[in-house]
C-alpha cells in the first residue's frame, strides 16, 4: 500500500528525469491541494485534488479514536461532506510532509505515501482541538499535465485532544 521504493527516481536520461521529476511535483501537488483547499474553504482547489471517481477511505483514522466513517465515493460527494463537515465550525490546517512517489511505467498512473499532520480547532472554542498525524496512501491518474487523487487511504498514527468533538462520535 504505501511506496517503499529504495530510490526517488527511475529514469535514467535527462529527459526522462525532467518528465518524471514534473510528474512527482503535480502529484505531490495534488495532495497539497487537497489540503489547502480545506484550509481555505476553497471549493475549486479542494475539488482540483480530487479524479470524479474518487474514493476517499478516512475509516482507519477514524476507527482509532473510536469512530465511525462510511467511505466517501465521488468527487462532488467528498467535497460536500468535508467542507460541509468544517462549515462555520472548524478551523484547519494541514501539513504535507515526507512524500514518496511512484510513477507506473506507463506514466498513466502513480502512487504516493506521504504524512499529513491536520490540526482542527473549534471555532468557537480554540481549547477543543484535535491535532492529527496520518499516513496517506494515494492512487493518482493522470488528467493532462496534471494529476488527480483517485483513492485516498488515511491512516491515523497518533491524535492529541479531542477528534470525536470535531468529527463527530
Amino acid at each position: 500500500m504505501y511506496t517503499t521504493l529504495d530510490r526517488a527516481l527511475a529514469a535514467r536520461t535527462p529527459e526522462a528525469a525532467v518528465q518524471e521529476l514534473r510528474d512527482r511535483t503535480e502529484i505531490v501537488d495534488a495532495l497539497y491541494r487537497f489540503g489547502l483547499g480545506q484550509d481555505l474553504r476553497d471549493r475549486a482547489l479542494f475539488a482540483s485534488a480530487f479524479a470524479p471517481d474518487a474514493e476517499l477511505d478516512f475509516r482507519p483514522a477514524v476507527a482509532r479514536w473510536g469512530g465511525e466513517s462510511a467511505l466517501m465515493t465521488g468527487r462532488d460527494a467528498i467535497v460536500d461532506a468535508i467542507l460541509a463537515m468544517f462549515a462555520d465550525r472548524v478551523e484547519t490546517t494541514h501539513i504535507v510532509t515526507n512524500p514518496r512517489v511512484e510513477v507506473a511505467a506507463d506514466r498513466r498512473t502513480a502512487r504516493l505515501t506521504a504524512m499529513v499532520e491536520a490540526q482542527h480547532l473549534l471555532t468557537a472554542d480554540h481549547a477543543r482541538h484535535a491535532l492529527l498525524k496520518n499516513r496517506y496512501a494515494v492512487g493518482l491518474v493522470r488528467d493532462g499535465d496534471r494529476w488527480l487523487m483517485r483513492t485516498v487511504h488515511i491512516d491515523n498514527v497518533w491524535f492529541t485532544g479531542d477528534p470525536a468533538a470535531i468529527f463527530g462520535g
